[in-house]
């Protein structure tokens, strides 16, 4: 069913910024005659639910989707004037716009899957069929655009009534059984914004765990939620719909401890919370591989694990307070000097002296160094 709502339409279109929707009403302009152009996705979402507001200067822009029937895309790009790259597998170009953010013009397609969990097959389709493959009912709404500045609010899905009562829906009952990976995006919506699964969504649950080594996209769903504002929150919430095991067990009171100090106003990065996920891992290097993570977690990990000195507040500091927490800081080289340690290689000779004691559990605490130290000067520099 398709409904319009011009009272919607508008609280969408006034979340925008102000250059923004100027972009918008250029783009539109310089469509084809007949074509269709519609912003879509997380931009009309958020606007209807009020996260974004063109009075809110502190906020960050949205994301600014276009899915576009009846135009060459291409051509359209270059109309612009815009650095753009093509991208003919889907026919979709991507625009980058003067503030270096980017806009991506999508082709309306339809959708098959041949293999559940595999990549998607897109075939040229309408802009109705284009919101129908989508994963939930409030990420398909349009707001479209007219030549002449108006704009509606098209829903062909019902999404409305679900950004109205904060539901996240599945479109149809395979929906998470063709891509597993959803089921990480929806946890991810749902622990950020405060919403709510639909039962049909909670019914698709088993099927999503099933088909999730067969969906590789659900890794980089999982690579994403360690970059939400507080992961924890989203890997409690897959939990609480029975999907937890998509994580190591033990990562999930190490991610509550990490966003206690995120609310605490201590920045946590992403590297952090991918290094507590390697910890947790009984095969971190599989893991990392499958996240496509790098090497920096790793090498954050082991530095945390180590006696290696790190300022207040740092990620080594945080992670070893979290996984170390009787770790203590060790001596320093200024420290020995100070206790009487003559400069040079004596230092190098003290400091090893006491690496040696910490790795054979011989001094818990900065004191017990100091006091091991007073009498390792009274026996190595005694007359």
């Amino acid at each position: 069913m398709t409904g319009r709502s011009e009272q919607e339409a508008n609280a969408v279109w006034n979340s925008l910024p102000t250059a923004d929707r100027e972009w918008l009403k250029h783009l539109t302009a310089l469509a084809p005659a007949g074509a269709r152009v519609a912003l879509v996705g997380g931009a009309v979402r958020d606007g209807l639910l009020g996260i974004f507001s063109s009075a809110s200067p502190d906020l960050t822009s949205p994301d600014l989707d276009l899915a576009i029937e009846g135009a060459d895309i291409q051509a359209l790009a270059a109309a612009t004037g815009l650095p753009f790259t093509f991208h003919p597998a889907f026919g979709n170009a991507t625009v980058t716009l003067p503030d270096e953010r980017t806009v991506d013009l999508i082709r309306t397609r339809r959708e098959s899957y041949p293999v559940a969990g595999g990549n998607p097959v897109p075939h040229p389709g309408t802009l109705t069929e284009d919101l129908q493959r989508r994963d939930f009912g409030m990420n398909a709404l349009a707001l479209m655009l007219e030549p002449g500045g108006g704009v509606n609010l098209l829903d062909v899905v019902g999404g409305l009534p679900d950004v109205q009562a904060r539901v996240l829906r599945p479109l149809h009952p395979g929906s998470l059984h063709e891509d597993a990976s959803r089921l990480v995006r929806a946890a991810r919506l749902a622990a950020r914004m405060g919403l709510t699964p639909h039962p049909e969504l909670l019914a698709q649950v088993p099927d999503a765990l099933k088909m999730a080594d067969h969906t590789p996209r659900l890794w980089a769903e999982l690579r994403l939620l360690l970059a939400e504002p507080r992961p924890g929150r989203a890997a409690r919430t897959l939990e609480h719909w029975g999907a937890g095991e998509l994580l190591p067990p033990a990562s999930l009171p190490l991610f509550d401890a990490l966003d206690v100090q995120q609310d605490q106003r201590i920045p946590v990065s992403f590297q952090t919370y991918a290094a507590a996920l390697l910890h947790a891992a009984p095969d971190p290097t599989t893991l990392a591989a499958r996240l496509n993570l790098g090497d920096r977690p790793a090498a954050l990990l082991a530095r945390a694990l180590s006696d290696t000195p790190a300022p207040q507040d740092s990620p080594e500091r945080i992670l070893r307070q979290l996984l170390r927490p009787d770790a203590y800081t060790p001596l320093t080289g200024r420290d020995v000097v100070a206790l009487g340690v003559p400069a040079g290689r004596e230092i190098g000779a003290a400091l090893a002296y006491l690496a040696e004691l910490r790795a054979a559990g011989q001094v818990k605490s900065a004191e017990d160094e100091r006091a091991a130290l007073r009498r390792y000067l009274a026996t190595r520099l005694a007359p």
